[in-house]
């Protein structure tokens, strides 16, 4: 890397930092970002189901691994409800809330847990 960083100019080492760190498109030449922590439709709408059916979760991450197209998501969910519940009660919960969203999806990743304090 250090090799690299000596034979390219400010500019590009710019754009490689951002590459780094965020998703970078390129549009006429200009080098445009997104920042990762956008929010898609989908998943701000799963993240509104999940918070009323788990009123008390102490943690919430929903992340659509689909590249943005809403075929495939990624939950972690840590919730004082899954206390004395087995992970395949846990998970059956959350597919439970999420019946009419899963219908559409190609695959979801669950992950969940009970509060540690």
């Amino acid at each position: 890397m250090l090799a690299l960083k000596r034979n390219l100019s400010g500019t590009m080492l710019s754009a490689l930092r951002v590459f780094h760190t965020n998703q970078v498109f390129v549009v006429s030449g200009h080098v445009q970002q997104r920042c990762v922590s956008t929010q898609t439709d989908g998943e701000a709408r799963i993240v509104n189901i999940l918070k009323e059916k788990f009123p008390s979760a102490a943690s919430l991450k929903v992340v659509d691994i689909s590249g943005g197209c809403g075929a495939m998501y990624e939950i972690h969910i840590e919730s004082s409800e899954f206390i004395g519940k087995r992970t395949i009660q846990q998970h059956k919960l959350v597919n439970e809330a999420l019946k009419e969203e899963i219908q559409g999806m190609h695959g979801l990743r669950i992950f969940t847990d009970v509060p540690k304090h």
